[in-house]
């Protein structure tokens, strides 16, 4: 659980981070100028846009309706202000570049080249590699415990954290599937169901990471435990959604819950003696280096791959390890408890 809560963390930062800096790229005059400019006559030097040929309500103004904006562009809110701050922007960076200039961000982000509306392409398709290696580690879990483990006469399994480890298992996947949604298109909907799908599921890990280092067994002190972290992180997630996205307020909540799961898996994995705490350990040493890439921000390689993109690269295989550890916890458990006398 160290490693799946670190990802919520960084999911959580990858959403907040946008919104707490101001950028060097939207103040420049000349990016401005070339956005209002834009605005007003629909093209940025010879290329221009059929749909800034509508008012903000969707109506035309000099042609029909079947020229309005496609549907998935639509979908996608990609509209006439959208697309002039996108080709002012590769306008600007190719004026930036020509002169020996690094580049700068823009309204928070990298200047990061679509493919097909999608705004990141590289890290969508990470998100949804780590998506499909969370569902394969999930899947092979649930192999593991229902078909090679022996079962209790009511065809339950032994391991007494099967039914946590399904949740996060979906909750895991859930939190990637909108990280994905949210590096296609950033606009608010998405960024606050990318954000809510992190903070759930760092919530649920701090829950899990109580539980299995303290062997809490017992349903009556697992719904004592739970109940009131449930219940705060909730109210959170609500506060979020309907009444303020507060990004300074999220990211010290998230912290707090990150810092101190982080503290109780690393002191279990120094006292427990169970076979596969190393694996434990290597997840968490990956992690802490990997942690490394979004410290160390850089511009996107040719407008695709950045420091956080290559982040979601490195949690693949550290995902990979840690549903290995799930596993062997589950295949120790089982063991154990079939070698106590009756």
């Amino acid at each position: 659980m160290a490693h799946s809560h670190l990802i919520a963390l960084f999911l959580l930062i990858s959403c907040t981070l946008p919104a707490l800096y101001a950028s060097d790229g939207d103040a420049d005059p000349i990016y401005k100028g070339c956005v209002e400019q834009c605005e007003k006559t629909g093209c940025v030097g010879d290329k221009c846009f059929q749909h800034c040929n509508f008012s903000s309500d969707g109506k035309p103004i000099d042609g029909p309706w079947y020229l309005q904006e496609p549907l998935y562009l639509r979908w996608k809110q990609w509209d006439c202000s959208s697309d002039c701050r996108y080709h002012c922007m590769l306008a600007r960076e190719g004026e930036r570049e020509k002169v020996g200039d690094k580049p700068v961000k823009y309204h928070g982000k990298w200047p990061f080249r679509r493919v097909y509306g999608i705004q990141e392409p590289v890290a969508v398709a990470l998100s949804a590699l780590n998506l499909s290696i969370q569902f394969h580690g999930w899947m092979s879990f649930f192999i593991l415990l229902y078909y090679k483990l022996p079962l209790r006469p009511d065809k339950k399994t032994y391991y007494e954290y099967t039914g946590l480890w399904h949740i996060y298992g979906i909750l895991a996947m859930n939190s990637w599937f909108w990280s994905a949604v949210f590096h296609s298109r950033d606009v608010e909907l998405t960024e606050k169901l990318d954000c809510s799908s992190a903070v759930a599921l760092l919530g649920f890990n701090f829950i899990l990471a109580i539980l299995r280092a303290f062997s809490v067994r017992d349903e009556a002190a697992r719904v004592m435990v739970a109940a009131p972290l449930i219940a705060f992180v909730t109210t959170h997630i609500l506060y979020l959604n309907f009444y303020k996205l507060d990004h300074g307020l999220n990211m010290k909540v998230c912290l707090a819950m990150g810092v101190a799961q982080l503290l109780i898996w690393a002191i279990w994995a120094g006292v427990t003696r169970h076979p596969s705490r190393w694996k434990l350990w290597l997840v968490v040493v990956g992690e802490g280096l990997a942690m490394l890439l979004q410290i160390y921000d850089f511009p996107p390689y040719r407008g695709f791959v950045d420091a956080h993109a290559l982040y979601h690269a490195a949690n693949i295989p550290l995902t990979y390890l840690w549903w290995s550890f799930i596993r062997d916890d589950s295949e120790f458990r089982t063991t154990a408890l079939l070698k106590k006398p009756k």
